[in-house]
């Protein structure tokens, strides 16, 4: 706790082992009992936060600067509520005048056509994130692409619904966040060449360089399709991991490499999923995961013999 003009020292024993009292006001010296100071103001807030998620949510200030409302939260909005500071109902004759302060309010918000943009695109940008569950963070990473985008002119006859989709798939594949190109299309109604069309737009004309995929990353997100346990996913990140340092998974679709070692895991762990259920849960046809299959066991034979064994 923060206080007002606390000594650091003991001006009695020269002691440093200060003690301030936060229900007393007072600061008390730990080795020979000195009443240092009394009635001190502690100028921090009356409620203890321990995470960062419970000092954001009880600041008593606005939300801080975000990259997904159009002029960043940094302006004044005036709400519908019809009561004053006191909490009193508005006499009826002043509601109209409210109304129009209300209005010319919004419409100081919009300066320019880029604003209305912005407000169309983050829009639709928390509509699809919503639906695909994306944490926050990407979020904001997509609208930043968006901004940039908007800024450098690179939206300008293009679709907006298309941009903020392959703004959000963009933000994905810099993140290494598990959201494939047909999940994007199925939330945001708008066709997947569209989209895949504008994702490498804005690559080439902002200079984004995605990482490479992982397909372990795509492990926790198929097993939990098909209620696989946590030995098995294991089992099938220990089986990428061998097979990326052979540069097995070189060139293949990362979701059918994952779904092949966790379909051998299952194997291995004696958990009975059929090629059908992770098929299905992963996103990919039968014969990619029997293709993959047959690949990791063939080359990874004595491999797979070290990982039974531990």
């Amino acid at each position: 706790m923060a206080y007002e003009q606390v000594p650091s020292v003991c001006p009695e024993c020269g002691s440093r082992k200060i003690i301030q009292d936060g229900g007393s006001g007072e600061v008390i010296c730990g080795r020979c009992g000195l009443v240092i100071a009394e009635a001190t103001v502690n100028t921090e807030p009356e409620w203890r936060a321990f995470t960062q998620t419970e000092k954001e949510t009880r600041t008593r200030v606005g939300l801080p600067p975000s990259f997904l409302i159009h002029d960043k939260g940094l302006s004044t909005m005036i709400g519908p509520v019809y009561r004053d500071a006191y909490r009193r109902m508005i006499p009826q004759e002043n509601r109209s005048q409210l109304l129009r302060l209300r209005k010319l309010n919004t419409r100081s918000r919009i300066h320019y056509s880029e604003d209305t943009n912005l407000i169309k695109a983050m829009s639709d940008l928390n509509s699809i994130a919503g639906k695909l569950h994306i944490p926050s963070i990407v979020q904001e990473r997509a609208a930043l692409i968006y901004r940039k985008a908007l800024k450098k002119g690179v939206v300008r006859g293009r679709s907006i619904s298309s941009m903020v989709a392959a703004s959000l798939y963009a933000a994905c594949r810099l993140t290494q966040t598990t959201r494939t190109l047909e999940e994007v299309e199925r939330y945001s109604s708008i066709d997947k060449k569209d989209i895949a069309r504008c994702y490498r737009f804005l690559l080439k004309e902002l200079n984004l360089r995605t990482p490479v995929p992982k397909a372990q990353l795509r492990v926790p997100k198929i097993a939990s399709g098909v209620e696989l346990s946590e030995s098995t996913q294991r089992k099938a990140i220990e089986i990428l991991k061998e097979a990326e340092r052979l540069r097995i998974t070189g060139g293949k679709a990362p979701m059918g490499m994952a779904a092949a070692a966790l379909y051998l895991a299952c194997l291995m762990n004696g958990e009975t999923r059929t090629q059908k259920m992770i098929a299905e849960s992963a996103g990919v046809t039968e014969v990619t995961i029997r293709n993959r299959y047959m690949e990791l066991k063939r080359l990874l034979d004595l491999d797979m013999l070290k990982l039974e064994r531990g």
